[in-house]
């Protein structure tokens, strides 16, 4: 199990570093791993990957229904793009259900989003810093402009992978 802010006590949680999730393949992953293990995955790979930049995917489906796959299936989807970076399980990321990561990455203050805090649409990312904390949150339309790219190494990125859509490692090649 993970070590600590998971369904009751996610509002302590100082950093992201203290929760966990389960991966594509039902895996439970400390999110601890992530503040020394610096790869950079997908698209960005090319320019950040010295930077230590890293992409953790969450599929959902609370958006239009578009992500109604099972992990296996999701996982299988994917392969034709050559998904590189990490991929979780299936989450909420609005509501009570939400888990406790997209909960916590809402209430930070540069995680807050426009017209209230819940996330619109999939692709939403946050930039997370070596430290783990939330240094900005992106819209779904929103490329992520890594400035001082030596501190941030995570883009949590809440996504739905459809079928009509390019996923998320190619909408940031160029980058």
């Amino acid at each position: 199990m993970f070590p600590c802010a998971q369904v009751g006590d996610w509002k302590t949680a100082k950093n992201i570093f203290e929760f966990g999730a389960k991966d594509i393949d039902g895996e439970d992953v400390a999110l601890e791993k992530y503040r020394v293990n610096y790869t950079q995955l997908a698209g960005m790979h090319a320019s950040y990957a010295d930077k230590g930049l890293r992409i953790l995917g969450f599929p959902c489906n609370q958006f239009g229904g578009q992500e109604p796959g099972t992990e296996v299936e999701i996982k299988e989807f994917v392969k034709q793009f050559d998904v590189q970076f990490d991929m979780f399980s299936k989450i909420d990321v609005n509501g009570d259900s939400a888990h406790p990561l997209f909960k916590w990455l809402k209430e930070q203050p540069k995680g807050k989003g426009t017209l209230g805090n819940n996330i619109k649409w999939n692709f939403t990312k946050f930039l997370i810093n070596r430290e783990g904390q939330v240094v900005k949150r992106y819209g779904p339309m929103d490329d992520p402009i890594v400035s001082g790219q030596q501190s941030c190494i995570s883009l949590i990125s809440c996504l739905t992978i459809c079928r009509e859509r390019i996923p998320y490692c190619g909408q940031l090649d160029g980058l």
